[in-house]
């Protein structure tokens, strides 16, 4: 089910998607108090949550689950739906920080291309996923969400996956957490960060879209799970290759 956009007459002016972008390549990105809230404060971290792409934590378990193709992952299949979701107030956070107005700024940015959603459903129903902000070969994880064991952690392999495969260079996850080390992610300097940015400029080969479409529908034979060629076995091959 695809959620549908808010009514525009009740919808706060969005940020720029141009400022957006600025703020993302400075390091700088936007939340808000609560969710009914018109202003929004810029967020400059001192330390900073990266997942090196070839530094992605699979365990086993996981690379299992991935194979098995228990999910059906899409990239940018239902952008509202998975921000609606991480929208929604969770029980380490009454309040979320994804007010209406930084949510029609990341709805703009989708339509410019600049933001992209994974998805998980499981029979049909969409029970996991994230979202975030593209810019160069950079790629800044907003949120993620899971109604369902592991899905968001399938949902973050993709991604790994697709950002490898399009040519990115830097996943930035923002704040450190155990659950984000757990899956690779190290801590640095903001410093060091905007370094990292520096470097990844330039455009990817090809779109995170694109890259999903190669994997999700590979050539040659049958892509039933346990074949080479299946999407789930072609998703942890990636997830296992170093540069």
């Amino acid at each position: 089910m695809h959620a549908s956009p808010p009514n525009p007459a009740t919808v706060p002016e969005p940020i720029p998607v141009d400022l957006l972008l600025r703020a993302y390549r400075a390091g700088v990105f936007p939340m808000a108090d609560h969710r009914e809230d018109d202003e929004v404060f810029w967020v400059e971290p001192r330390e900073r949550a990266v997942i090196p792409l070839d530094g992605f934590h699979a365990s086993k378990s996981l690379r299992k689950l991935i194979r098995r193709e228990h999910f059906a992952v899409t990239v940018d299949g239902d952008f509202d739906a998975v921000i609606d979701a991480c929208a929604q107030p969770r029980e380490e956070h009454a309040e979320s920080w994804i007010s209406l107005r930084i949510e029609a700024s990341y709805r703009a940015l989708h339509r410019a291309g600049h933001a992209h959603s994974v998805e998980c459903r499981l029979d049909g129903e969409l029970v996991g996923g994230l979202y975030g902000v593209a810019f160069d070969r950079v790629f800044c994880g907003e949120s993620m969400f899971s109604r369902a064991d592991n899905a968001s952690k399938v949902a973050l392999a993709w991604l790994v996956a697709c950002m490898k495969a399009a040519g990115y260079r830097l996943l930035d996850c923002q704040f450190m957490t155990g659950h984000l080390a757990s899956l690779g992610a190290v801590a640095m300097p903001q410093a060091r960060y905007l370094q990292l940015v520096a470097g990844a400029r330039g455009a990817p080969e090809r779109t995170l879209p694109q890259a999903w479409q190669a994997f999700a529908q590979p050539a040659g034979a049958g892509s039933a799970s346990d074949s080479p060629a299946s999407p789930g076995n072609s998703i942890v091959q990636s997830l296992t290759q170093t540069s």
